[in-house]
């Protein structure tokens, strides 16, 4: 567990989330909001978040669509219990299951509408010197077993919606052989002219739907970070401050 003086309680969608993040360690920033803002669950379905570290992704969504049945699984035990204390003190429920994602706590070996995941996907060579944030960034597990990992948990028809590197694309592809399909990747470009630094990817177990490329979602304004201020684009803003529907207008 961490101790008191090792958190520090952050502000999330405008404050309309608070939660507990260590102050050395993984910290939540704007993936997870962004990976919640892009699934498409509706009230009473179901919905699983793989490595879910602190739990801002599923209490982002929970914020967003009322009445989700939400699940999540974290290999570290510290972050898992963090995301236990952040769904309790947010009135949000969660269910937290420590366990590895390749050896799915039995609880959570059902079928679920949804799956998301912000699998890590920074190379080894990026080394943290904070275990925990080393744990939660770093390529371990590759994006291909992700993926298989997350559709095995998926009922048929069901959705999964990941967020990661844009270099990270063609082991996402990969691991959605022969079970996904329908598949939807949004380029998050940083701003308008510079190269994609991160991707979504939405896939439908069993979809026989065409691919679809879509155009680049802008983050911030500007061709350049000029001062302290936030430059986030209109639609950014909605999405990060407001828990706006990321892909609305693509559905």
């Amino acid at each position: 567990m961490f101790a008191p003086d090792q958190l520090s309680d952050d502000k999330f969608l405008s404050g309309k989330l608070r939660l507990l993040q260590p102050i050395r360690g993984y910290r939540a920033a704007t993936d997870p909001v962004l990976l919640a803002a892009a699934c498409a669950a509706k009230p009473g379905e179901s919905v699983l978040d793989m490595g879910c570290g602190v739990g801002a992704a599923a209490l982002c969504l929970g914020w967003r669509v009322p009445d989700l049945r939400l699940f999540g699984v974290e290999l570290q035990p510290d972050y898992a219990d963090l995301a236990r204390e952040n769904a309790a003190r947010n009135g949000v429920e969660v269910q937290v299951h420590t366990g590895d994602i390749t050896q799915m706590p039995p609880p959570l070996r059902v079928n679920f509408d949804h799956v998301i995941a912000n699998p890590p996907y920074y190379s080894s060579g990026t080394a943290s010197p904070v275990q925990g944030r080393a744990r939660a960034m770093q390529v371990e597990l590759p994006l291909a077993d992700w993926v298989q990992a997350g559709a095995r948990r998926l009922g048929p028809g069901g959705w999964l919606t990941l967020i990661c590197g844009a270099d990270g694309l063609p082991s996402v592809l990969a691991g959605m052989r022969d079970k996904l399909g329908s598949v939807s990747v949004l380029p998050l470009q940083p701003r308008v002219g510079r190269a994609t630094a991160r991707v979504l990817v939405q896939a439908r177990k069993g979809g026989r739907g065409a691919f679809r490329l879509l155009a680049p979602f802008v983050i911030h304004e500007g061709a350049e970070h000029s001062s302290d201020r936030e430059s986030y684009t209109p639609a950014a803003n909605a999405v990060l401050r407001h828990g706006a529907d990321l892909l609305a207008h693509f559905r």
